[in-house]
């Protein structure tokens, strides 16, 4: 499960905890909607951990450019007078 996911469990808590009027014989509708929005919560939880560790930072490998160049012997360097 993603972070969307996560963020869908935490609505359809809220939307089941505060925006219901149901009754159900044997189901608390408010208790299952506590419920989802505490495991959306420790999933977001989870994944942002996650996207943390993954976040490594790496040094750029430094490498050396040498640029050798040819001379002509008629007074040009690269088409340009020297």
């Amino acid at each position: 499960m993603g972070l969307g996911g996560c963020i869908i469990l935490i609505a359809v808590g809220a939307i089941l905890t505060f925006a219901t009027d149901w009754h159900m014989a044997g189901v608390n509708l408010h208790v299952v909607g506590v419920i989802l929005m505490i495991v959306g919560l420790i999933g977001v939880a989870t994944m942002s951990s996650v996207a943390r560790r993954r976040r490594v930072v790496m040094e750029p490998t430094t490498t050396t450019v040498v640029e050798e160049r040819h001379h002509r012997g008629d007074g040009y360097h690269d088409g340009y007078g020297v």
